[in-house]
This record gives C-alpha cells, structure tokens and sequence, in this order.
C-alpha cells in the first residue's frame, strides 16, 4: 500500500498539524525546534512512527496496521496453570455482589479473556496464553517469513517518515515497543506479536535510518516506559520527582520516575506493574504467572470477571467500555467488576509508593476513560492499602496525553537517555 491509497489515519501528516500532545498544552512555534527524533509505537494493532520535537509536537506521522502473525505454541519452560471455572454463582458471587469487593480475594479465580478493551490502540495486547517461545508448525524459514512481514510494516512506516521533508533534521530514534523488551540486547519479544522472539528491533531500525540517510543512534524501550517518559515531560507527571505511571488497557503496563529522571532499568523494562502479583493464589496471567495486576484489571479481565459473575452484554462484543456504561447505570456486577480492578490497581500503586516513595500515579490507557467509575475504587482502596505515613499523601490521577502518548514518549525517552554528543547525524 503506497501513501496515497493509505486512509488518512495512515498518511504522513503534514508539518505542524495539531496532534494530541498539542491540545494537551505541548504546543510548538510554527518553526519548531531544529532537533527531530524519530519515534516508533509498535503494538499488536498498530506500528506507527512520527518526527518529534523536543517540545512533543509532532511533525510529520505514518501508520500501519500490524500484520497478522501466526500465534506461537506455550512456552515448554513455563506451562500454564490449569484453569477452574468462574465464580458465577453460589456464596462466593453473592458475597462479592453484596460488598462490592468482587471475589473474597482479588484474581483468586481466572479471567475468560472475551471482548476488546475501550481503545484497542491503546496499550497492550495480551495473548491468549503464556509468553511463546515459536510459531506452531512452522520451521525456521517460515518462523523468519513472520517476523520479517512483521518488519516490513516497520521499514513501510521509516520509508514514508524519510519522504518528509524534515526528515534531514533528525539526530536520534525512540523506540517504545509492546514487551518484554530487552533493551541491552537491542531484542523484543511482544506478547502480542508472536512472530518476534527475540527480535534485533534496535539493529534493524537502526539499519533502516542508515538506509534513508539517516546514520543516528536509536534507543529501546518498553511501551509503557515510553508512555511515562511523555506524561513527565508533557503531561500528568510533569514536576514531579517519583512517580508511576501505567496504561491499563487490553494489558496493563508502566513505568518508573526515580528522582527526576526516567528509570528504564537495564533491558527497559523498568515499572512493568502488571506483572506485579497482587493475589499469590489469583488467576492465571499470560506471563505464566498467577495474580498478576493485568489478569484482574485489564480491560479483557474486568469484561471477562463480569461475564463470569452473570452480567449480560447488551451486544455480543463484551468489552470493559460496555461493563463501565452498565456500572454508571447501577448494575450490581458490573461496579463490583471495577471495584476488582480498582482494589487490585490500588494495591500494586502502594507497593510501588511503599518501595520507592513515587509522590504521584497517572493511569492511562482505555480502560481510564471509564473515569470515576474506576478511579473512585482506586482511590477508595489506596486509602486501606497506603497505610503508612510515608505514602499516605499519593495521589492518583488520570493521565493528561491521549493517543499520541506513545509516539511523544518515545521521542522523549531518545531526547532523554541519548546524549547530545551522540548524535550522529549528518
């Protein structure tokens, strides 16, 4: 697909025109600055790149779907827990629909994954098992024939951005990939991308920008340290010194600021919530864990809890979108699901602040547009979970940057961890 039959969504935009980080506050002079990065937001739906400045402004954009790549067989090291049934009826779903807790203990029973989250764009999205080690049934050639349909969409995507005409003020790349990435190997191994395992990302992006004339050096991260690398440069996290930021989405991620400063840690994985357990006994997770934050508050886990607890979709396509307008009207299942996921968020949140003493949480993602519904459970929990003096002044907030987080983030995180003197452009 050349540029001109790409939909609009997808074609490179023109210099200057408004971007989200722009109607948040991060708005730019007409000339910008002269510093550009290249930024890449690689999910399971979406790759999409943009240059960014330093004041987050987005400069021109491209975007391609993800190609479908054939899902990958369970990890033999770590096979998945067996699965036992829901709670949906008898004491146990009475009890949780009578205080509104959910189960007696948050992810003591596991999550159906059925439905999309609220934005399928953004965050994660997690398999239907445990991390893959191979594609099924296919041999090396056709395990390198996915990957590299995978990286075609990438170089699609580099190749448009080079078409721009700021493209020869670009002196560095970010990249904010769906993980685990590993980020002292340049490698990613997306869960919801099971055609890479292992992938040279960072060499091959690198390659592509040498071969658009672009000779700079790239950075890697995870997507939700990219995601916190632009809401505390622009956003909800801006001034503060510690903070968590996630993204709660079909998956739930983060990532970490430590005295001022974005945290990568060493493979730029750093802040990963999600896979944080918060019932040792819980659910199954698609990590090969139980009790992991995402299997208890993601978007797939609290419209798969609800389905579970006997709560009835008006449509056949469940998702966290359709039990958050069932929670505003009252439904007795559908608030006790987000009371779940709120004590289950809060719980991890205090942990985190109880660790590190992070003055401030920002939630993003799809499942944050659900508003209080959510946040009032968080709020609530975080009350009987940040006990000590220390953390009892956190607060939590929504995350201020929307759909362009990624790209803005990730342009940060170059801007950030990649020194001036290493700019090689020429």
């Amino acid at each position: 697909m050349t540029a001109a039959d790409a939909p609009t969504s997808q074609r490179t935009t023109p210099a200057g025109a408004p971007t989200a980080a722009a109607s948040s506050g991060a708005t730019a002079l007409a000339d910008g600055c002269a510093e550009l990065a290249v930024a890449l937001d690689i999910g399971g739906t979406k790759i999409a790149g943009a240059l960014v400045d330093r004041r987050g402004t987005l400069r021109a954009r491209a975007r391609r779907p993800t190609p479908p790549n054939t899902p990958a067989p369970r990890s033999a090291t770590r096979p998945a827990p067996p699965r036992t049934g829901p709670v949906s009826s008898g004491p146990e779903r009475e009890a949780a629909l009578r205080t509104g807790h959910g189960a007696p203990h948050p992810g003591m029973e596991p999550q159906p994954r059925t439905g999309p989250e609220l934005e399928p764009d953004q965050g994660r999205e997690p398999a239907p098992g445990p991390l893959r080690d191979a594609a099924p049934g296919l041999d090396a050639a056709g395990d390198e024939h996915a990957a590299e349909t995978v990286m075609a969409a990438v170089t699609e995507v580099i190749a448009e951005l080079a078409r721009a005409p700021e493209w020869a003020r670009v002196t560095r790349c970010g990249i904010g990939s769906a993980g685990p990435v590993d980020a002292g190997h340049g490698t990613v191994s997306p869960v919801n991308i099971a055609a890479w395992r292992d992938f040279p990302l960072h060499a091959r992006t690198e390659a592509e920008l040498v071969r658009h004339g672009a000779p700079v050096p790239a950075v890697l991260v995870g997507d939700g340290v990219a995601m916190t690398a632009a809401e505390h440069r622009l956003g909800a996290a801006r001034g503060c010194r510690n903070a968590l930021c996630m993204v709660v989405s079909t998956g739930v991620g983060g990532g970490l600021i430590v005295d001022g400063r974005l945290h990568p840690g060493p493979t730029g994985n750093a802040g990963h919530i999600g896979h944080i357990s918060v019932a040792v006994d819980g659910a199954p997770c698609v990590c090969g864990a139980r009790g992991c934050v995402e299997a208890i508050a993601s978007g797939t886990a609290i419209a798969g809890w609800a389905a579970g607890a006997g709560w009835r979709a008006p449509t056949e396509d469940r998702s966290a979108a359709q039990v958050a307008a069932a929670a505003r009207a009252g439904d007795r299942v559908a608030l006790a699901a987000f009371d779940r996921a709120g004590r289950a968020l809060a719980a991890a949140i205090a942990g985190t602040a109880t660790l590190l003493e992070v003055e401030r949480a920002v939630i993003g993602g799809g499942v944050a547009a659900a508003g209080d519904v959510l946040f009032g459970p968080v709020r609530r929990h975080l009350e009987t979970y940040a006990a000590l003096s220390f953390v009892r002044g956190l607060t939590v907030v929504p995350a201020a940057l929307g759909a362009d987080a990624g790209l803005v983030g990730a342009a940060a995180a170059a801007f950030e961890l990649l020194p001036d003197g290493a700019d090689h452009a020429p």
